[in-house]
């Protein structure tokens, strides 16, 4: 074998060393083997994969989990919602497949509906470690449960003392055997008898309350007796007119052109009445919470103001002789004043709102009213020992009207409940009842001037009559062409029952024909709604209006 003989530094003491041609190629030969080994590259410079295309479908390496479930990079479309941009591989979602029974399904199901929350069977949920969606601080403190997983202990069965020994018959007590821990009361403690003591009296209805400072009248004009001494009550004697006469106008003509009127109430005017028989003076109540007074002979003036309620005034109604009446308002209360004087004479409450209120009609009764309330009920009452003396509850809704029929024996009344009940005075049970899914409520009625029809204003745009005989609907008299659906406006008779009158939501004034039920006149009487439509007693064609634009107006 070839070798090499030297090698290594020079030196003059030392000979040069030589190499033989043979060993210089067996060393190239040696390191062309080295030479030949792979070149591994380093570990840092190895770039790693730090993405992976969002629509590919085939990875050619192992990526980690992170790298599978990082989030989508690069620029997102500022035109796409978020429901859009989600990531989806079909039309309404991202499926994934995977293994759950058909009870889990329906548990994680029903849990999410009842709850907000349910498990998460993504592998991604798994391995990162969110294992609900939903509401999960709500999943958190019920712990996760489900809803066919029950939270609450279940209540230990009571126990119950030795039922004792059958053959004992008077210490044997078998099933009835009392609880362990049952515990005998025959009535509320002290403290509850207290607080129900308290309660009992602010529910018991009250009479001749204390009175209120805002109670008070203002008499407008300054000759409020004649020569002869007769108040303004008193009907005048020196007009064209007899007020005295009993029997009404032979015929009655239609209303013409306007005569007068009158800049009532700041508000609106709910209602217009009549001085009882005479018709002289005219009571007007508001939505401005005062009630006035009214000449209608003569100047037409302003007589008197009471002022005394809270609230707007809903109903009004005189006594037969004119010298007292009675007011009711939303603030739930119902007075009595003098019409003279203006003193408020008493006041009686249910705390309910009342809707209606009425005299009895004969004289020996005056002392007796009924009212309809808000709460269902029609209340009677005493003004002389201001006590209820009689409650009527059997409608179904707040009671809008009280009608006395048949000789003051019976009256009906009408209500939201869409029906008619006839009552007996002072029994509180109704002996008829008018109900019929085409009825609709009726918040007006009017007793025809000889007593044998009733005309109820009904919320379908109609009025019905009705025979006070036997109360039997008229099916040939329906009168309608007017627009009152979700308002009371006041329907009325003229003296000799030959014309029906009516306002309407538009502020028109409708008269129609008796016998033929057609329409012989209308006409723009205000400009808000016309709620009401009076025909004075003793006149063929004079007719009072009042509307929502707190005017009062005379026709003839």
């Amino acid at each position: 074998m070839d070798t090499i003989a030297g090698y290594g530094s020079s030196s003059d003491s030392e000979p040069e060393p030589t190499v033989s041609y043979g060993a210089i190629a067996s060393f190239k030969n040696k390191m062309r083997i080295l030479n030949s080994t792979p070149v591994v590259a380093e570990r840092d410079e190895i770039k790693p994969y730090d993405f992976i295309a969002a629509d590919a479908k085939v990875v050619v390496y192992n990526p980690t989990v992170e790298q599978m479930y990082a989030p989508q990079l690069g620029p997102s479309n500022p035109f796409k919602t978020q429901q859009a941009a989600a990531q989806k591989n079909m039309f309404c979602g991202f499926v994934e497949q995977t293994g759950v029974s058909e009870f889990q399904f329906d548990a994680q199901r029903k849990t999410f509906h009842t709850q907000g929350y349910a498990e998460d069977p993504t592998a991604y949920a798994q391995t990162v470690g969110t294992r609900f969606v939903g509401e999960v601080e709500k999943a958190a403190e019920n712990e996760g449960r489900t809803v066919f997983e029950d939270d609450k202990e279940k209540p230990k069965k009571r126990k119950r003392e030795h039922f004792g020994d059958p053959s004992d018959p008077e210490g044997y007590k078998g099933p009835w055997a009392e609880y362990t821990d049952e515990v005998k009361s025959s009535g509320p403690s002290e403290e509850q008898r207290a607080t129900l003591d308290e309660w009992a009296a602010r529910k018991e209805p009250k009479a001749n309350a204390k009175p209120d400072e805002n109670e008070k009248s203002i008499l407008h004009i300054e000759d409020t007796h004649d020569y002869q001494g007769r108040s303004f009550l008193v009907a005048p004697k020196d007009i064209e007119v007899n007020l005295y006469n009993t029997e009404p106008p032979e015929k009655c003509f239609l209303p013409k052109k306007l005569l007068h009127t009158w800049d009532a109430h700041n508000k609106g005017v709910s209602k217009v009445i009549l001085f009882p028989k005479t018709g002289h003076l005219m009571l007007s109540c508001g939505m401005d919470s005062k009630i006035k007074l009214w000449e209608l002979y003569g100047k037409r003036r302003c007589i008197r103001t009471y002022a005394g309620h809270a609230k707007a005034v809903r109903d009004i109604v005189f006594s037969n002789d004119g010298s007292k009446f009675l007011s009711a308002s939303y603030d739930r209360m119902i007075k009595l004043w003098d019409t003279e004087t203006g003193a408020c004479l008493s006041r009686f409450t249910t705390k309910k709102i009342p809707y209606c209120v009425q005299f009895h009609p004969d004289d020996d009764k005056q002392h007796c009213f009924v009212s309809g309330m808000a709460d269902k009920k029609i209340v009677g009452w005493d003004i002389n020992t201001g006590e209820i003396t009689q409650e009527y509850d059997r409608h179904l809704g707040a009671v809008n009207t009280i009608t006395f029929i048949e000789r003051n024996i019976s009256f009906v009344s009408t209500s939201d409940d869409k029906s008619l009940r006839v009552w007996d005075w002072d029994i509180p049970v109704d002996r008829k009842h008018i109900a019929d899914p085409s009825m609709h409520a009726i918040p007006s009625v009017s007793l025809s001037m000889s007593g044998k029809w009733l005309a109820c204003q009904s919320m379908d745009n109609k009025i019905t009559i009705f025979a006070t005989q036997k109360l039997r609907l008229n099916r040939k008299k329906v009168f309608k062409g007017h627009m009152v659906a979700g308002y009371a406006c006041q329907c009325n008779f003229s003296p000799d029952n030959s014309y029906l009158i009516s306002g309407d939501a538009d502020g028109r004034c409708f008269i129609w024909d008796w016998k033929t039920t057609k329409v012989y006149k209308r006409f723009k009487a205000h400009e808000g709604v016309c709620i009401g439509a009076v025909w004075l007693p003793h006149e063929t064609s004079k007719v009072v209006t009042c509307g929502w634009d707190g005017k009062i107006k005379l026709w003839d």
